[in-house]
């Protein structure tokens, strides 16, 4: 499971004296190193310290004698305290939200009747900087914002409490994915964002060309000066040929070298002029064709490219080299789709093991599952707490729940057989529940929510919903495919044995109409050492949805992108 958090002194054994040190490479104490501290920061009463951060609330009481500000940093969800006299400085430019701070001053425990709320405050002694804001053209207000107004501010949202609580959850589980597969004995392989391979065989992909900005500059320079004439090619030409008539006569005459040096020299200018004359006048605007086609030989990497979908196909040639690895990167979708499930781009953590089958795929996923949701219940319970308060009453109740429970393991066909017994007994799904079809999410829900309360792997999928890659099994109709459904999102990880067989695989190549050309390199991983292999890839976005509880996925991404959007 998760490594616990690093672990505190007792609160007997804190005393005054106990001090709390700056940040390495910033001049401040992280607000977290004091308030989450098993006394909250009273043991450290006396000490001066910096600290910087950004107002969440301010107020000015005692008729403008001194303010009370909440300050926070993002090292963690609370706000430290900070009381400020009027002869420190002006109090006015401190308590507008949004402010930035940096201070230094004296940590002090509170009026005993405000030490409920507040263990340690600090008194400032000296403002080092300020980050003034206008309140009244502010675009975050104190109130209570909604998810879908802040995705109008991408650059302003990190400083509410809740894009920075699923910021530290989001950055916590990145941590513990490295964490698990270093542990494990995997090597991180970077694979492409740029790709010639269609990995989901689904077409719906960025494509990535020069071809657009070169026909735009043609354009422009042809406007400007207009292609040569075929008068000005012709004219170009007599006179390379004239200077060449002038060597050929200077030589047969044998006259002096250096009169036929600098003859020489004009031919080659001559030369060179032609070549630049014929070549822009070939300049065509629009978008270069070929027997009808657009020319993608003319195009930066001189065929077509796209941003990858997977970096699966390209992560396996290292696994039938180094044996066990992952990748842990941006994928991208061009699916015009506007659901609270979809991304345009979004993250992917995609493990491939050599010598391993189905079961030992479905080993890994459900290991590397409960190890995240322990990482989260040890490192980041304060975050998960906001989030319980907020979003999701049963958030930490569910992180609870699969870290310690042994995931249901179901045949595809048995799947279908609970579903259809659920149609019988007049439970209405809106996707018709036969063998053959792609399980949707009301099916996934129905088997983790209703039928089981946890989470259910699938294996063995029919061969015709699935990827070429995915290793055939003996029945012919189905491949060793698994996936990982969890409460709250359905699918979480989506797996396979992969095909080792070199004919099986090429035959799948093309019952799926896909060109082998392009799979070629991913064929001689089969023709040359050819070795069992399996892996899956875990939407890491959907992770954050099922931990956090949050509904929609472009709150648990940084910058989301999506149909229409792409800011910043």
């Amino acid at each position: 499971m998760g490594e616990p958090a690093p672990s505190l002194l007792p609160f007997n054994n804190l005393t005054i004296s106990d001090t709390v040190t700056e940040a390495e490479f910033s001049q401040r104490v992280l607000i977290r190193s004091i308030l989450t501290r098993p006394d909250a920061g009273a043991g450290l009463a006396g000490q001066t310290v910096k600290v910087g951060g950004w107002v969440k609330k301010g107020r000015e009481q005692g008729k403008g004698s001194f303010a009370f500000l909440e300050l926070n940093d993002g090292s963690c969800p609370a706000n430290l305290q900070l009381i400020i006299y009027a002869d420190v400085a002006p109090l006015g430019q401190f308590t507008p939200t949004g402010t930035c701070l940096h201070v230094e001053g004296v940590l002090q425990m509170p009026p005993e009747d405000k030490q409920g709320k507040q263990s340690i405050e600090l008194k400032v002694t000296k403002v080092i900087d300020v980050g003034a804001v206008d309140p009244a053209k502010y675009p975050l207000p104190k109130t209570r914002l909604t998810l879908e107004f802040l995705r109008d501010y991408v650059h302003l949202r990190p400083r509410t409490n809740t894009i920075s609580a699923i910021a530290r959850i989001r950055n916590a589980l990145a941590y513990a994915t490295h964490t698990f597969f270093q542990k494990h004995g995997f090597l991180y392989v970077h694979t492409p964002i740029i790709t010639t391979s269609d990995c989901e065989g689904a077409g719906e992909m960025f494509q990535v060309t020069t071809l657009i900005n070169d026909a735009e500059k043609v354009e422009k320079e042809l406007i400007k000066n207009p292609p040569p004439s075929q008068e000005d090619v012709d004219l170009a030409r007599s006179v390379v040929k004239e200077k060449g008539e002038i060597v050929a006569k200077l030589k047969s005459d044998k006259a002096g070298k250096p009169e036929i040096t600098a003859a020489v020299a004009e031919l080659t200018k001559a030369k060179e002029n032609l070549s630049k004359v014929e070549e822009r006048s070939k300049l065509k605007p629009g978008i270069p064709k070929k027997d009808g086609k657009v020319d993608y030989g003319q195009d930066f990497f001189a065929r077509q490219a796209f941003l990858t979908v997977s970096g699966q196909l390209q992560v396996e040639t290292f696994a039938c080299a180094l044996s066990s690895v992952y990748t842990f990167g941006p994928t991208f979708r061009a699916e015009h789709s506007h659901t609270s499930r979809h991304l345009a781009e979004f993250w992917m953590v995609e493990p491939e093991i050599a010598f391993a089958d189905i079961e030992d795929d479905m080993k890994c996923a459900e290991a590397y599952v409960r190890f995240l949701c322990q990482w989260l219940l040890d490192n980041c319970l304060d975050d998960m707490e906001f989030m319980v308060e907020k979003f999701d009453k049963k958030a930490i109740e569910r992180l609870k729940m699969v870290a310690s429970t042994n995931f249901v393991r179901l045949s595809y066909t048995e799947a279908v057989t609970i579903l259809e017994e659920a149609v019988s007994k007049g439970h209405k799904f809106e996707n018709k529940v036969e063998w053959g079809i792609d399980l949707a999410s009301e099916h996934e829900k129905y088997l983790t929510e209703t039928k089981f309360e946890s989470p259910v792997i699938v294996y063995n999928y029919p061969k015709g919903i699935k990827a070429f890659y995915m290793k055939v099994n003996p029945d012919k109709k189905t491949v060793a495919a698994m996936d990982v459904l969890v409460p709250k999102v359905g699918e979480l990880i989506g797996g396979s044995q992969r095909e080792e067989n070199y004919e099986v695989i090429k035959e799948r190549i093309l019952e799926m109409g896909l060109p082998l050309e392009p799979y070629e390199w991913y064929l001689d991983l089969r023709r040359y050492g050819t070795v069992k292999h399996s892996g899956f890839g875990l939407g890491f976005e959907r992770m954050i949805l099922f931990a956090t509880g949050i509904d929609n996925i472009r709150d648990v991404i940084p910058f989301p992108r999506y149909p229409g959007r792409a800011d910043l």
